[in-house]
């Protein structure tokens, strides 16, 4: 019997145990699942006969080696900064591990004993990453195969409302880590456009935006990602004149985001004084030029240049921003007040379904002619549970662990699922999900 040894079980990890758990008969597999909450780990297994749940502590070392000797292969859905830890002891014991995550310079640094010892150590199978990677490389490599030669490729996610349920001003609510969406892009974002390299700092980010419309799902904006350039190496398209990656967002979001980058809402940096006395009102009021006659509400309109019968000042509006309700958070940071907001306003309602939207365009020249693929992708949840981050997050990382324990995927050392043989397969049964890409080619 193979053991499967997955530590951690948040919202991600949901379809991820399902899957295996509905295959463990087929294949003789045990699945155990570690969490610091035992009772959310059960709520996973639920009652399976091939699953078992336990306590884990992922600072108890001699704990985390018993579980990782005693497996045959370890997905890790931790916070990526645990990642290392488990990966640095599967490679000791010689134990294969997989994760959603990106690969952290820890880990790369065990590609050649992770070699030595005969495993894999698999990264970014995940949605994105994960999904993006294999989508892309599929269609990368088909284009090359032809004779093809990249000129452009931009890539775009995005984790949405689904539209039926979309029904509030900023057409979005949370489907993952509200912390992660409150500090987005804190960092300079680059990218190549045609031929030239482009910076964009923090504070314009949000209002260097592309639109594009997608399926029959409609609109959206694009802002960059972080850092596109180390997709050059990625993707084998180092010598591409443009390459964009993207986060996408409904028409609007963009511009009333940067109102808050604007305040400097987001910082996170820094403790705001007497914060547990202070309401919403007086902590935006904290950010604006001091005027004894003018409300809140003008001086923000002044400060950031709108006005307030604008799409943007409504959306505001609309969060509760200039409401004296007390924020009730001591030593909190700009960012901790505004996501402890936000988590109240963009929370999913007990029915609402999540939605996942990719998108990829590929531009290439081929016999002389300039040639676009549009490749793109619609996830919409089942439910609460098996919302379209879960499966789209915990799928992949399933299927991966099943075509590893049954030797279809035979790679070692560190990897990601760049290679055909490693992403067709996924690929092919992902389609079985409703995780499949919709192509659509044009003559430039």
């Amino acid at each position: 019997m193979k053991k499967i040894l997955i530590l951690g079980a948040g919202l991600s990890s949901t379809s991820l145990i399902k899957y295996l758990l509905d295959h463990s008969k087929e294949h003789n597999w045990k699945i155990r699942v570690g969490k610091r909450s035992v009772e959310e780990a059960q709520r996973k297994i639920n009652g399976h006969e091939n699953g078992e749940a336990f306590k884990f502590d992922i600072f108890n070392e001699p704990q985390r080696i018993e579980e990782i000797k005693n497996a045959d292969v370890v997905i890790s859905m931790l916070p990526a900064r645990f990642h290392h830890l488990v990966a640095e002891q599967c490679v000791e014991f010689g134990k294969h591990m997989i994760t959603a995550s990106y690969v952290s310079k820890e880990i790369k640094a065990l590609h050649q004993k992770a070699l030595e010892k005969n495993i894999l150590l698999l990264n970014e199978i995940g949605v994105d990453p994960g999904i993006d990677h294999m989508s892309a490389m599929k269609v990368i490599d088909e284009i090359k195969a032809k004779g093809g030669k990249m000129q452009a490729f931009k890539s775009s996610t995005g984790g949405l409302v689904a539209p039926e349920f979309d029904n509030n001003p900023w057409n979005y609510k949370f489907t993952w880590n509200p912390r992660n969406v409150v500090v987005a892009g804190q960092s300079v974002a680059q990218y190549l456009d045609h031929g030239n390299y482009k910076y964009v700092p923090y504070n314009q980010l949000f209002r260097r935006i592309e639109k594009m419309s997608i399926l029959d799902v409609g609109e959206f904006e694009m802002y960059p990602n972080r850092d596109s350039l180390s997709y050059r190496e990625t993707y084998n398209l180092q010598d591409i004149p443009t390459i964009l990656r993207g986060t996408l967002r409904r028409p609007g979001y963009c511009a009333a985001w940067d109102v808050f980058i604007q305040l400097g809402a987001t910082d996170d940096t820094y403790s705001v004084e007497n914060s547990e006395n202070l309401t919403y009102r007086e902590f935006i009021n904290l950010f604006l030029p001091h005027n004894e006659t003018d409300p809140v509400e003008q001086k923000i309109c002044d400060y950031v240049g709108i006005k307030k019968d604008s799409e943007t000042f409504k959306k505001l509006d609309w969060l509760g921003i200039f409401e004296d309700k007390k924020i009730n958070m001591p030593n909190a940071t700009p960012a901790q007040i505004l996501q402890k907001l936000l988590e109240e306003k963009w929370a999913l309602g007990e029915k609402d379904k999540d939605m996942i939207v990719m998108q990829h365009q590929f531009d290439y020249t081929l016999n002389g002619k300039n040639k676009r693929i549009k490749s793109s992708l619609v996830v919409r949840g089942k439910d609460q549970v098996h919302t379209a981050m879960a499966i789209t997050v915990g799928i992949p990382v399933a299927i991966a662990t099943k075509l590893l324990l049954t030797g279809v995927i035979e790679r070692r050392g560190v990897v990601v699922p760049i290679m055909k043989d490693v992403y067709e397969p996924v690929l092919n049964e992902l389609k079985e999900y409703g995780i499949n890409f919709i192509e659509e080619s044009i003559d430039l």
